[in-house]
């Protein structure tokens, strides 16, 4: 018998200023406009992956603030059953599109992409929503 198990992803809502946050455009499918993120590399903490994400994807060094939360819906990403730990971070500097992003945008909460990728928008609801309470 075999068993799977849903594999662990980070991603990471970069807040810039106030209001304004980085997302990335992706350059592999799924495409769309999604949050910094990726895979947990073995060995890693979900910590350690956020940072390492954020810094590949955006060229900023992040110092994480806070997690947002877990996201689990087995249909979040086409590609496979992948659980999100949703870290929110502050960071300096010139962001610019790296590793998978083929280009990288800053927004607020009134000008978000439409296409966005998996269950960022949900994310992104949830974000702008605790900001407010």
């Amino acid at each position: 018998m075999t068993y799977r198990n849903p594999i662990p992803t980070v991603d990471i809502i970069i807040e810039l200023m106030p209001g304004r946050i980085v997302l990335i455009q992706r350059a592999n499918p799924p495409y769309g406009w999604a949050l910094p993120g990726g895979y947990v590399d073995y060995g890693e903490s979900l910590e350690e992956a956020a940072v390492r994400e954020a810094f590949e994807e955006t060229c900023l060094r992040v110092k994480l603030l806070r997690q947002l939360g877990a996201y689990s819906d087995p249909k979040r990403d086409p590609r496979q059953h992948n659980i999100s730990v949703v870290f929110i971070a502050s960071a300096s500097g010139t962001p610019q599109a790296g590793d998978d992003a083929k280009n990288l945008g800053i927004f607020t909460e009134t000008t978000l992409p439409i296409d966005l990728a998996f269950d960022h928008a949900q994310i992104l609801t949830d974000y702008f929503t605790s900001l407010k309470s």
